[in-house]
């Protein structure tokens, strides 16, 4: 009987390269030490530092500006036979345990910008390399898999981080210990990479095209379809770990909020929401055309919204509209992001890889500069106008839907005119 019971399990474990199951625990191990910060930043520089809201989130949204920078110069970096993905990746943690150790000492706003800056170009460095390697160890099929275990990687990290820091902040209150447990656990992913990952990338196809790269991408109609659409969807994902924390804490319930215990308890819930759904929603969605797999996530993120709007505008029962509207974002960013690496992967030409996930990576830089300066501005309105955003949030759907119904015909004209050029 405990054959077939295992049995039943194993199909739902992918039969990867190891080199991915070993990145994937070295990510969760890395996300572990970002779950301890990720939903107490913006509570402790605004509630304990004594910052206002809209320089918190301009200081978080900077790190977008220098991730910009991070990302196109590992997209160019993970091509190059000079640098490859490997040395890219090991750089980005190296510069990402600086900045967190930045973090933990800050006592102005200019000293949380510039560790938010380093972060950003760390953290810019890191995602196209990571991707570009998982990538290169699967194909086809197998390749939506890869993603989907490396986030349910992160997820689980997150969520563990999540519950272990904020169990120490309700121990402790002592906050900046978090930051310098993130920066220990980007030193561990370090070692992780040095000793366990090889190059992935062919010397063949790598390094012939250079800059020249950018410019392929840049004329790629379908690529650039889809960046106005990622960009809408990272702004939304923004508003989860930079605005929700700090609208739990002051407005929900309006005005009464909820104590750190409790939003604790609630993105731990989100978190662990993910990490349960993050297969099972993969394989539902497999069935359908990647845009159309998108589809489903941004009317998800649309129905999320307009709960979490709830938990403002209630007298009662604020932390019930949560917990719903923290499970329906949660469904909304798993269908997302194993989705939209796979897209962009399958998109590029294996010389130029790097590029097209660095160029990925850029929208997500975009939309976390947006979603916390949006946010921010929000929280520093009086409600019932806060509460009013998540609607406003919610409408917006309107516009992805649209852009990724275009990407669907542009794929489905690609592959037609790709299967006419073969016969």
């Amino acid at each position: 009987m405990k054959f077939f019971r295992w049995q039943g399990w194993a199909r739902w474990i992918p039969v990867l390269d190891p080199q991915v199951w070993i990145l994937a625990a070295g990510r969760l191990l890395s996300q572990m030490g970002t779950g301890f910060t990720l939903y107490f930043l913006q509570i402790f520089f605004v509630n304990k530092v004594g910052l206002t809201a809209t320089s918190v989130g301009f200081a978080i949204g900077s790190a977008s500006i220098s991730g910009i920078v991070g990302r196109v110069l590992s997209g160019s970096m993970t091509d190059s036979r000079w640098w490859g993905r490997r040395r890219t990746l090991l750089l980005s943690l190296f510069i990402s345990a600086i900045a967190a150790g930045i973090i933990a000492i800050a006592q102005s706003f200019w000293m949380l910008v510039l560790g938010n800056v380093v972060m950003g170009f760390g953290v810019g460095l890191y995602w196209p390399a990571t991707e570009t390697i998982i990538a290169d160890l699967s194909e086809g099929e197998q390749r939506q898999e890869a993603f989907t275990i490396t986030r349910f990687a992160d997820n689980a990290g997150l969520g563990l981080g999540v519950i272990l820091g904020g169990g120490w902040i309700a121990l402790t209150q002592a906050y900046r210990a978090l930051f310098i447990i993130d920066a220990i656990s980007f030193v561990l992913f370090l070692g992780v990479v040095y000793f366990t990952i090889a190059e992935t990338s062919h010397p063949q196809t790598r390094g012939h095209h250079g800059w020249q790269g950018w410019m392929i991408a840049s004329k790629d109609r379908r690529l650039r379809t889809y960046i106005v659409a990622n960009i809408v969807i990272t702004t939304y994902l923004a508003q989860i770990y930079s605005t929700m924390p700090l609208y739990f804490k002051n407005f929900a319930q309006q005005g009464v909020g909820l104590s750190e215990v409790v939003i604790t308890g609630l993105f731990s819930w989100h978190l662990g929401a993910s990490v349960v759904s993050q297969l099972p929603v993969a394989r539902f969605l497999r069935r359908w055309p990647y845009p159309q797999g998108l589809m489903i996530s941004v009317g998800c993120w649309g129905l999320g919204f307009l709960l979490i709007g709830m938990t403002g505008l209630a007298s009662q029962g604020a932390l019930i509209w949560a917990i719903v509207g923290l499970g329906v974002l949660a469904i909304a960013t798993v269908a997302y992001m194993p989705i939209a690496s796979s897209l962009v992967a399958d998109l590029a030409p294996i010389e130029i890889r790097g590029v097209y996930l660095s160029i990925n990576s850029l929208c997500w830089a975009v939309g976390y500069f947006l979603g916390p300066a949006l946010g921010g501005l929000a929280l520093d309105q009086q409600q019932p106008l806060i509460d009013l955003y998540w609607g406003l949030l919610a409408l917006s759907i309107g516009l992805a839907l649209a852009v990724l119904k275009h990407l669907d015909n542009l794929l489905r004209i690609s592959s037609t005119n790709a299967l006419t050029s073969k016969h």
